[in-house]
């Protein structure tokens, strides 16, 4: 028995799902325990490529139960999407579980968002514009709606009723509008999408009360610098991307964490807006780095911002997520760099920090770095860390000694067997 989380140690976009779908194999539950559709986890099996939202990474194994736990906010409609897309490719979902105690994400909340990004003008936060913020805000203001209340429908629409009526009294006091929250086009929304999550729906609180001897994957979205707690605030997701959050979101009382793999990039991406340390500015370089190795949302298809790899940011993001080992990802697409950059300490009014600092101090940072050697071998084929070029060996140790992490897999393509195990 085990049960392992599988976190980010960065921004978010590391590779995660990868590494989930990797390690599914031998795992009874797959659980993803917060957030929603507004990022997204890239799958490539021998079923195809997929770009996952809301589903866990684990759903390409019949014999893996997944489920969608307490922590997360749902879009009943852009979960219907994905599990018509799914299905549609052949893929069974017999094994997919929706949480009683997870909150909706709905159609109001995606146009608050709009709204908020809007006001900000150039403050925006860069948000993927899904609703997600706004869905959190309403859980913690117990103006929410709980998935399972859809099996309640009598009880659940005076609920409904009563929330829109404060639902527009707030929006007409932030935005000056009158009529923006319809609560027929709510609840058609809420009843039409409902029913075909309905037959999901479970109490997995009970389901996983019992996992004596199996294997749990405890799946997060984002990354560390994300966190709502820990991150770049206010630069953040709206929920705790940690390990630490990982048995509450699940749902999972009686199953401590043995393992937390924190998935890292071999180089630094950052989608949204915020300080970025190691951006890169050239832009030549940038290009092509962001084609070779595909750097674009999941979620939105928005070019990804590149940055040399910062070991401030991955020490602190390590830590705060407890990891107790490391998954490096695509360092294949480094190959052909001549030279490479590590970011070792940031420069703060004239001083040398080699601590994490909160936003307000970290957007006034610039990079100290150290170059290192590249390599111009294609490695996609190698499946023995001895056999990679010395160079790339020396990054992969490097970053391994500056992170204060072991690093145990090594991702060399975004195949489901391209990875080296140490």
């Amino acid at each position: 028995m085990s049960a392992i989380a599988v976190v980010g140690v960065n921004w978010g976009d590391e590779g995660k799902g990868r590494i989930v779908d990797y390690l599914a194999k031998d795992a009874d539950y797959v659980v993803r325990y917060q957030g929603g559709n507004n990022a997204g986890h890239t799958v490539v099996n021998q079923h195809g490529t997929f770009k996952l939202h809301l589903i866990p990474s684990g759903v390409f194994y019949a014999s893996t139960s997944n489920i969608l736990g307490p922590g997360t906010v749902i879009d009943l409609e852009a979960l219907c999407d994905e599990l018509d897309q799914l299905r549609s490719r052949g893929i069974e979902l017999s094994n997919f579980w929706v949480s009683d105690r997870a909150t909706i994400c709905l159609p109001y909340h995606r146009q608050e968002d709009v709204w908020e990004e809007g006001r900000l003008g150039d403050q925006a936060f860069g948000s993927t514009r899904r609703g997600i913020a706004p869905a959190y805000s309403d859980r913690y203001l117990k103006k929410a709606i709980q998935v399972g209340e859809l099996l309640y429908p009598d009880l659940l629409k005076p609920r409904v009723k009563e929330i829109v009526a404060w639902k527009n009294l707030a929006v007409k006091g932030i935005t000056g509008r009158e009529d923006n929250v319809d609560f027929d086009e709510t609840w058609n929304w809420l009843t039409t999408y409902g029913e075909k999550v309905k037959p999901l729906i479970r109490d997995t609180v009970t389901l996983l009360k019992d996992t004596a001897g199996k294997n749990v994957v405890f799946e997060a979205q984002l990354g560390a610098l994300r966190d709502i707690y820990f991150g770049i605030y206010p630069f953040t997701s709206s929920s705790s991307s940690l390990a630490s959050f990982a048995q509450v979101g699940a749902g999972a009382f009686n199953q401590s964490v043995d393992r937390v793999i924190g998935v890292v990039k071999a180089f630094s991406t950052v989608i949204g807006a915020g300080a970025f340390v190691t951006e890169m500015d050239d832009e030549a370089q940038v290009t092509q780095l962001r084609e070779v190795a595909n750097e674009y949302g999941a979620a939105t298809g928005r070019p990804r911002r590149i940055g040399h790899f910062d070991a401030v940011a991955s020490r602190y993001g390590a830590f705060v997520q407890g990891s107790t080992e490391l998954a490096l990802t695509k360092l294949d697409s480094l190959s052909g760099q001549n030279s490479l950059k590590i970011c070792t300490r940031y420069i703060h009014n004239d001083q040398a920090i080699d601590q994490f600092p909160l936003y307000s101090v970290l957007q006034h940072c610039e990079p100290e770095y150290i170059e290192m050697p590249g390599w111009q071998d294609d490695i996609s084929g190698i499946r023995d860390f001895n056999a990679l070029p010395i160079t790339a060996q020396n990054y992969v140790l490097k970053i391994e000694q500056l992170v204060e992490k072991p690093i145990k897999y090594v991702s060399v393509g975004p195949e489901r067997d391209q990875i080296i195990v140490r």
